[in-house]
């Protein structure tokens, strides 16, 4: 989730940037980018898929939404609510694998967004981000220099890429949301290190959910690893809670920070960080979702959907 005009975020990214990002990179240092295609402009969209009649839809598919701040109380969901989260979730892992398995050089996003809108209503599910704030499809992928909510478009993948892809769909009223970021063929050492300190980011992140943990050990245990591993955050896209909304509190900030809340059984959210092997600054394209970075290094993403249970947490977004 990219966080838009919130208090919360503007007070948390000065805090962010007056304690690590001066300290940090204020001093005079290299990054090594490794190589890659870049991305610089949007290609070519093509039109809306069409979603069937019978197919249950959100609210903003009718009407347009505004931007969750991500403020206020969380939801504590019953038992009725967590299965509906289960099941939502499962079938989103169950469509991302197949996603990753088809992302090969040669193909395009645009396919495999029409590969995620097809398998999402065969399930008589809805793709969550179709519509959501205007979002023209039905899955975000993010390539290369692309950190974040990049639109499928007709550039074919190439060898050396890297590709993130983003899937939420949204079944029996509930929204599951995960995603990964998978090598295109030949990927330099770089893109390798890259993609497998994310994902070792996240699995960490995860072990330190419970009920009564703050919050904000989430973000400490990135930043620690990120620093760890010579790695940057990105400090702009951040977590949410989601439910039979797709998005909501509490903010999950991938930064270090001592914001409150604490982690109670029955919450469900979303741990998503995004590293790059640069700066941390992005900025959005002309198509006013494509997040690109300032610097032209490549991010890598992942993400599950997380729920605290009474006496650890689990991970719903993971297939059958």
């Amino acid at each position: 989730m990219l966080l838009q005009n919130a208090n919360l975020l503007k007070q948390g990214l000065q805090i962010w940037r007056t304690t690590w990002c001066r300290t940090f990179f204020g001093r005079s240092k290299r990054y090594d980018l490794g190589t890659c295609n870049l991305i610089t402009e949007p290609g070519t969209v093509s039109p809306e898929r069409q979603v069937p009649e019978h197919i249950a839809k959100p609210p903003y598919y009718f009407v347009r939404n505004s931007p969750s701040n991500g403020e206020g109380r969380s939801e504590i969901k019953t038992r009725e609510q967590i299965n509906g989260m289960k099941e939502s979730c499962r079938l989103a892992a169950s469509i991302l694998n197949r996603a990753c398995s088809f992302a090969k050089a040669g193909v395009t996003t645009d396919d495999i967004d029409s590969l995620v809108h097809e398998e999402t209503i065969r399930a008589n599910a809805y793709p969550s981000p179709l519509r959501y704030l205007g979002f023209p499809k039905s899955v975000c992928t993010s390539v290369n220099n692309v950190a974040c909510h990049g639109i499928p478009d007709d550039r074919k993948l190439v060898d050396g890429d890297i590709i993130n892809i983003d899937i939420t769909v949204f079944y029996n009223g509930y929204h599951g949301d995960c995603s990964k970021t998978v090598l295109i063929g030949d990927v330099d050492d770089r893109g390798r290190y890259l993609v497998e300190c994310t994902e070792q980011c996240l699995d960490e992140a995860i072990l330190c959910c419970g009920p009564g943990q703050p919050l904000c050990v989430i973000g400490k245990s990135i930043d620690k690893y990120a620093k760890r591993k010579k790695l940057t955050v990105m400090p702009a896209f951040a977590g949410h809670g989601i439910g039979s909304y797709f998005h909501g509190p509490p903010n999950i900030f991938h930064f270090d920070n001592d914001f409150p809340g604490v982690m109670i059984p029955g919450m469900t959210f979303t741990i998503e960080p995004v590293l790059t092997l640069g700066t941390c600054e992005a900025e959005i394209l002309e198509d006013a979702w494509t997040a690109v970075s300032l610097d032209n290094a490549r991010s890598a993403q992942f993400e599950h959907t997380i729920l605290i249970t009474d006496d650890g947490s689990e991970v719903l977004t993971v297939a059958s």
